[in-house]
């Protein structure tokens, strides 16, 4: 703790012109009440979440019916004395729990994060002296200052303001920081409409300002956001949804089957041994135990490939989600503009100019409206006064950083620094005074020593004190009535194109001898002013949005844009980026009935003035109409949106450390193509995992069915649960990495999203899934005992049953890499992968026949070249017919082409 300052003067109300030097505020809390406050309330920190260790999240791993069947079939293969089996089962699950506890995304810091956020220290007054504190140590009533570069460290109720202007785009999503007045507000006032107030976790960025603190903790603003994030729930995503529906359904079945078989076998005479281990075999084969890893490394796959394109995946799963969005609710500043404001027109002495370039780099033209060429400003001299003036007047810089042009200061008035350099201008007469700006005056004035003054603020209250203005010869000409209402209408037209707006005006050298002090100078004493221009600014969209944009409706997606800034700004980027239609308010929302919200939501594209809690309510309507909700943001505000929503997308840049860690996706350049392409990747994975699970489960379909066959008809086993865990686990997962790379269909981006309340296999291939299943039972039934008829012994029968589903899964592969088209060659040439698995397949299935050492561990044997071919023909059949079926079929059928459902709007 610092030692104490002499605290300035007291005061005793509000002064109604801020005097600035902080005199006559009062001499804050005593020590002794501020530490009877601290023990009562508690300290000015957010609650710690408590979150599952390591160990706790390993065990997770093996929560899974199909888990809970293996480890069942682990412990009766053990009982029977198969240790062999029992081991490699045993392995299976534990590699699998080793992947999936490496894959699973950090744990959720987003609380912690916040908590951070208010680690700060505070200046207060205490026993009338100005001390240092940790802002954990405020108390409601403390007195604290506030100053330029410091971090709000509590709500605070302001009592002065000198230029104050604080950054509340983590709270309210405002571009531009909020000017603050000390001044009372009447009634129920928005969040971001608080101009008497300051909130944690905001920055101020100008000025200085002295209140009393109002709330700490869990009751500030942040404190509720904090809440909202503890309340909203994280959402399982379509695919973790249907798979584990699919997982309790295979484990039903599969223990109904495994009972049913043994009981039947039990009936007819046989050992209750030997159906144990029939019970055991079937279970293990009926179960996709190589579907988890397959699907994970799929995921993995995606998330490779959106990192290329600037999306970082912190949570697998939702790389699929992305595949299903049906509605990308997107924040405005940042997203879809470029996050830096920027001048796009001046008006002075009676023309109009463009400029052009973005952002803050000092490139680009100043042209007239109606021409192409460069302005000379010696043939413009209205246009450099004007351009004088806001670099004057002004306290922001441009520098040149390792990533590019940064702006220190304000956004506003960096933008007037660029627009200045773009035409030359880099430097003025050195300043001698400031009147700063403020909320009451609402202009700034800076007094220069060749004795010009110059002035900026706002429309209303610059023209007001200007009585001439600079003609386009450099000469000053009356400002009438008739003048100021064109400039009036000019700024209006400006304004409902969503553009901010600055006047500027000069005093002649001879008129600035007049002492521009703070005390002396009453709002009329600095009159008679030159009306030099008008400059208009915005954050102008990104220049891929509205292509971004347009590529999502083409795909069937809804875009939503949600902001903190005014109706007119947001409807005028809206329509810039392609988003029509009426804008819905924050008081709009909390107007509209609730069973009639959600309806709502769904016909508007533009949100504006939308306070935290009414952002999770917009995603918690759309969620209503079952879509998929992918949500971005970069602000604290956000943080609840992005957890309660589908899949969350935070800002890598301007994103804070809450966002991010909210998020399942991180942005790395801000950009919402960026979100575009992530949807893209998205429905190519989905489309892959259709394509992987169509291929994968008639092995273990048929595999199961094998098995209850021999079982019924009270035959010898045609294949052992170590032979089948070979199977699901050399097989499947060799000839199953292909579909992890396969390249992404041409269309994918020209269908509508699929309905996330379809079924994750629809019945056109369940019914293909059970047709080559049924191949596989014949085909594998029928040889084994073939075999043994011409005198093979049961392993080497069983060796065939085993190379009869190899061959088959490598044909019916190509089958799978089109649901409905031939691709046999094509799906060589464009995935190379392909033609490796199968290759790979092959030298594996040769071990697993020839080797000794695999014939003692998976009991196989070595077979002849006619016994290879008659697998082999199972398989060429298996893939003939199922080529013949997708001709003869009337319907073509894509993975991700189901028709939309009512609800999801097309363009």
């Amino acid at each position: 703790m610092a030692a104490p300052r002499p605290a300035p003067d007291t005061m005793t109300e509000v002064p109604s012109e801020p005097s600035g030097d902080l005199r006559d505020v009062r001499d804050g809390l005593t020590s002794a009440e501020a530490r009877e406050r601290l023990e009562r309330f508690g300290p000015n920190t957010l609650p710690a979440m408590r979150r599952r260790g390591p160990v706790a999240r390993f065990l997770l791993q093996f929560h899974s019916p199909l888990i809970y069947v293996l480890l069942a079939s682990a412990v009766v293969t053990t009982v029977l004395g198969d240790h062999v089996d029992s081991a490699v089962i045993c392995g299976v699950v534990i590699v699998n729990a080793i992947v999936g506890f490496a894959q699973e995304a950090r744990a959720e810091k987003a609380l912690t994060a916040l908590m951070a956020m208010t680690s700060t220290t505070a200046e207060v007054v205490r026993d009338g002296s100005l001390m240092t504190l940790p802002s954990t140590e405020l108390v409601v009533g403390d007195l604290v200052i506030l100053e330029a570069g410091a971090k709000v460290p509590a709500d605070v109720r302001l009592l002065v303001a000198d230029g104050l202007e604080v950054d509340e785009a983590v709270l309210t999503g405002e571009s531009i920081p909020s000017a603050k007045d000390p001044r009372p507000l009447e009634g129920e006032v928005p969040l971001a409409d608080r101009r008497d107030m300051a909130f944690s976790g905001t920055v101020v960025t100008r000025g200085r300002g002295t209140g009393t603190v109002t709330a700490t903790g869990s009751a500030t603003q942040l404190g509720l956001i904090h809440r909202l994030v503890g309340q909203a729930q994280g959402v399982q995503t379509p695919l973790t949804r249907k798979i584990a529906h699919f997982s309790r359904l295979i484990t039903a079945a599969v223990l109904g089957l495994a009972a049913l078989t043994f009981l039947i076998g039990v009936l007819r005479g046989q050992a209750v041994a030997e159906m144990l281990t029939a019970a055991v075999a079937l279970a293990v084969g009926a179960i996709p135990e190589g579907l988890p890893a397959l699907v994970t490394i799929t995921l993995a796959f995606g998330v490779a490939r959106m990192v290329r394109r600037n999306a970082i995946i912190r949570r697998l799963p939702a790389v699929e989600t992305l595949g299903s969005t049906t509605v990308i609710c997107t924040d405005k500043t940042g997203t879809l503009t470029e996050n830096r404001m920027t001048v796009r027109a001046i008006a002075a002495g009676g023309r109009l100019y463009a400029v052009g370039g973005t952002g803050y780099a000092p490139d680009g033209d100043i042209v007239e409206m109606e021409g192409h060429a460069p302005v000379a400003l010696d043939a413009h001299p209205a246009l450099a006064a004007c351009l004088t003036s806001a670099l004057a007047c002004n306290d922001a810089q441009i520098t040149r950083g390792t990533d590019g042009w940064e702006v220190i200061g304000d956004p506003t008035e960096g933008a007037l620094v660029v627009s200045a350099a773009k035409a030359g201008i880099t430097s003025v007469p050195q300043r001698l005074e400031t009147l700063p700006f403020s909320s009451e005056r609402q202009y700034m004035a800076t007094r220069h020593e060749d004795g010009a003054v110059h002035v900026k603020g706002s429309i209303e209250r610059v023209l007001a004190l200007c009585d001439r203005q600079l003609g386009l010869d450099d000469q000053r000409e009356p400002f009438d009535h008739r003048a100021v209402k064109a400039v009036t209408e000019l700024a209006e037209a400006f304004g409902r194109q969503g553009l901010r707006v600055l006047a500027f005006a000069r005093a002649e050298a001879e008129a600035s001898s007049t002492p521009l002090t703070r005390s002396s100078i009453p709002l009329t004493r600095l009159s008679h002013l030159t009306f030099v221009g008008l400059q208009a600014m915005q954050d102008p969209p990104r220049q891929a949005a509205a292509d971004a944009v347009r590529a999502c409706h083409d795909a069937g997606i809804q875009v939503k844009m949600i902001t903190g800034d005014h109706a007119e700004t947001a409807a005028a980027i809206g329509t810039q980026v392609g988003l029509h239609g009426e804008v819905m308010t924050g008081t709009d929302i909390d107007a509209c009935p609730g069973d009639r919200l959600p309806g709502a939501v769904e016909r508007t594209a533009v949100f504006a003035r939308v306070s935290p809690a009414q952002k999770l309510l917009l995603v918690r309507a759309l969620q209503s109409r079952a879509h998929v909700i992918a949500m971005t943001g970069d602000g604290v505000n956000d943080a609840p949106a992005l957890k309660q929503a589908d899949i969350g997308v935070a800002m890598g840049r301007a994103g804070t450390e809450v966002a991010k860690e909210a998020a399942d996706m991180v942005l790395t350049d801000d950009d919402f193509a960026s979100i575009e392409a992530a949807v893209e990747e998205g429905r190519g994975v989905l489309d892959n995992l259709v394509k992987f699970i169509v291929w994968a489960l008639p092995a273990n379909i048929g595999l199961g069915l094998v098995l209850v066959a021999a079982i019924v008809t009270g035959g010898e086993l045609p294949i052992l649960p170590v032979q089948v865990l070979w199977l699901n686990m050399t097989a499947v997962l060799v000839l199953g990495l292909p579909f992890a790379v396969e390249p992404r269909d041409d269309d994918i981006m020209h269908r509508p999203p699929r309905d996330p309340r379809l079924p994750l296999l629809p019945r056109p291939l369940v019914a293909r899934i059970m047709f080559v299943s049924a191949i596989l039972l014949a085909g594998a039934f029928g040889l084994f005992h073939w075999e043994q008829a011409h005198g093979a012994s049961s392993a080497e029968a069983r060796t065939v049953v085993v190379s009869v589903f190899a061959v088959t899964l490598a044909t019916y592969l190509f089958n799978c890499l089109s649901l409905d088209h031939p691709i046999l060659v094509r799906g060589v040439r464009r995935n190379p992968w392909v033609g490796a698995g199968v290759a790979g397949l092959i030298v594996i299935q040769l071990i697993y026949t020839y080797v000794p050492v695999m014939n003692d561990l998976f009991r196989s044997a070595p077979i002849g070249l006619a016994a290879w071919g008659r697998a082999l023909t199972v398989a060429v059949v298996s893939y003939a017919l199922v080529e013949g079926a997708k001709r003869c079929s009337t319907r073509t059928f894509a993975p991700a082409s189901e028709h939309s459902r009512p609800g999801i709007l097309k363009p």
